[in-house]
């Protein structure tokens, strides 16, 4: 999730464990607690596949995390001796490991048992909900005005994680409406990948993929009874095999789970995007793994290409989207197909 969300979160936990006792100044401590698995972003892993897919990492693991609450609480309690060990242990433990816990609910994945098996991403949270994050905050106002405000922080992180539950049954009742649709058109054994749009959990992207072919569905919980729309986007896999025993495409490969999409500009560059992320036409992470020229394959650097401009002007149409007012949204243009027309 993002920074703010972390912090409110971690310092929802701090008021929550010791604000009686530490009064105001627990919740900069949760906040900044929270803050520090993510800190990893700081470190330069060399390549931008490497930055991409170390992210959440070690910094992310239980298996760090736990002797990292230990070290922390003995630091706090040598520090402020009251509310004493237990608590301040009570505290350091919640708050970093809720911290990618909530991560694992996004799509990006989080190595939570790292440096064991693959990144986990249950994909049923955007990475900035404000209807996660707001119970939070208000609950983290209510303390600053009057502490400790148990009342409201209890009530601000009830709210949020039934939110957080109510994201996980929305994705399987979605995943549910799209699996007869994709089974006719031929991809009951699909890889499949079910997640909000931006900002909510009432409209949902559907991706499945085959080693030729990747379809989208975007549908919501306002569509009523309207008919499925089916998008088809087609894949190289010639084009994947050429540069799949790169280090590289191995470990973008592990880390998106096949989600990418390969192309290869007129230049002779050959990329490959995370299509997990983002949407169709606006998708943040594309890296540069190969230069073909005259049949020869020269590896990249593992550059990234820059993120693509955000389109404010499709920003209504999302919402219209959402609410159901639209029926229909190309994610290929982010635009409504001409009458008679398909996307």
């Amino acid at each position: 999730m993002d920074s703010i969300t972390q912090a409110a979160l971690g310092a929802s936990i701090a008021g929550l464990v010791a604000g009686k006792t530490l009064g105001r100044p627990v919740l900069l401590t949760g906040a900044l607690l929270a803050t520090l698995p993510d800190l990893d972003v700081l470190i330069d892993y060399g390549t931008a596949v490497a930055n991409f897919t170390q992210h959440r990492g070690f910094s992310h693991s239980l298996f760090v995390l736990a002797p990292l609450s230990l070290l922390l609480a003995g630091l706090l309690w040598r520090w402020k001796p009251d509310p004493g060990f237990p608590r301040w242990l009570l505290l350091t433990a919640l708050i970093l490991m809720t911290h990618p816990l909530l991560d694992t609910f996004t799509t990006y994945g989080t190595q939570l048992f790292w440096p064991l098996g693959r990144p986990l991403a249950i994909s049923s949270i955007f990475i900035i909900d404000p209807l996660y994050t707001l119970p939070l905050l208000a609950g983290c106002i209510a303390f600053l005005m009057r502490p400790p405000a148990l009342r409201a922080i209890t009530a601000g992180l009830l709210l949020s994680t039934a939110y957080l539950g109510w994201s996980f049954v929305a994705q399987q009742v979605i995943t549910e409406r799209v699996q007869p649709a994709l089974a006719k058109a031929g991809f009951a054994d699909a890889e499949l990948l079910v997640q909000p749009m931006p900002f909510n959990t009432v409209l949902w992207r559907a991706t499945a993929i085959t080693d030729q072919q990747r379809v989208e569905i975007v549908t919501g919980f306002l569509d009523g009874d309207a008919p499925l729309t089916l998008e088809y986007f087609p894949r190289q896999p010639e084009l994947a095999s050429t540069v799949s025993q790169l280090p590289e495409t191995r470990r973008l490969e592990w880390f998106t789970r096949g989600f990418l999409d390969y192309k290869k500009t007129s230049d002779g560059e050959i990329t490959a995007t995370d299509v997990r992320l983002g949407i169709p036409g606006a998708h943040p992470f594309t890296f540069v793994l190969a230069n073909e020229q005259d049949g020869a394959i020269t590896p990249g650097d593992g550059g990234r290409r820059p993120r693509p401009a955000i389109n404010t002007g499709a920003l209504p149409l999302l919402w219209a989207r959402t609410t159901g007012t639209i029926p229909v949204l190309c994610l290929a243009s982010l635009a409504t197909p001409a009458v008679g027309q398909e996307c």
